[in-house]
C-alpha cells in the first residue's frame, strides 16, 4: 500500500510562472522584478494578480502607480530572470544590467520588455493584504505577443517553440511537449472504415456477395 508523508502546512503548488514585473513611470526609474506568485483570476473582466512582499523595492513603485507589465519569460531569458530577483533595484539598473530592452506600452507608462514573447499590461484595482505577501488584483489592459512564436497556419501563439520558463520548487523549468489539449479525454475517436465499405473500381463497396 502506498505511503504518504504529511508535512505542515505550505505552498507547494507546482510549476507557476517564472515572469519578470516591469515597473515605474518614467525611464530613470524603471525597475524589473522576479514573481512566481501569479496567475489568471478571471475571464471575464479579464484579471490577474502578483503577490509582493512589502520590502520589495518594487512594491512602493508599484502601489504609488498603480500599474504593471507582467513578461513572460522564455529559457533565453532565465539567466537575466534569476539576476533580478537576487538582486535590488534600489542598487542596480536592471535594464542596463540585464541587457534587457524597455519599450514603450500601448496604455501604462510602465516599459514592456523587448525580448519577452509576451506582455501583459495591467492596472491595480485593489490590494489586498494577505500576511508575509500582499496580493496586487489587476486588470488586464492590453497583451502583446512576439511574432515569431506565431503559428502561421493557426495563428495561435506556439508557447513550445517560445520555451516558456516555469519555477518549480526554487528551480527553473522548460515546458515539455504537450500530452493532450483541453477536452482530449472525451473526444471520439475517428471510426476506422472497414475493408468491406471502402468503394471498390466502380465505386460500390466490396461487400461480399451473397450468391
Amino acid at each position: 500500500m502506498m505511503k504518504k508523508v504529511t508535512w505542515k502546512p505550505g505552498n507547494m503548488i507546482y510549476p507557476v510562472p517564472a515572469v519578470l514585473v516591469s515597473c515605474g513611470s518614467e525611464e530613470s526609474g524603471y525597475n524589473l522584478i522576479t514573481v512566481s506568485w501569479t496567475g489568471t483570476v478571471c475571464t471575464n473582466p479579464p484579471l490577474c494578480y502578483i503577490s509582493l512582499r512589502p520590502g520589495r523595492y518594487s512594491y512602493e513603485i508599484i502601489k504609488e502607480s498603480g500599474e504593471f507589465v507582467i513578461n513572460l519569460t522564455n529559457r533565453k531569458m532565465a539567466r537575466a530572470t534569476d539576476w533580478c530577483g537576487v538582486k535590488s533595484g534600489r542598487d542596480f539598473d536592471k535594464f542596463k544590467e540585464t541587457g534587457l530592452t524597455p519599450l514603450t506600452a500601448n496604455i501604462v507608462k510602465a516599459p514592456l520588455i523587448e525580448e519577452s514573447p509576451i506582455n501583459i499590461e495591467c492596472r491595480v484595482i485593489e490590494i489586498k493584504q494577505l500576511g508575509s505577501h500582499d496580493m496586487f488584483l489587476s486588470e488586464v489592459l492590453s497583451v502583446h505577443a512576439d511574432s515569431r512564436y506565431m503559428d502561421p497556419e493557426t495563428g495561435a501563439f506556439d508557447m513550445q517553440s517560445a520555451e516558456l520558463l516555469a519555477s518549480a520548487h526554487g528551480k527553473y523549468c522548460a515546458l515539455t511537449p504537450p500530452i493532450g489539449h483541453f477536452g482530449y479525454s472525451i473526444r471520439k475517436k475517428k471510426k476506422k472504415a472497414r475493408w468491406s465499405d471502402k468503394p471498390g473500381k466502380y465505386g460500390k463497396s466490396r461487400k461480399k456477395s451473397k450468391s
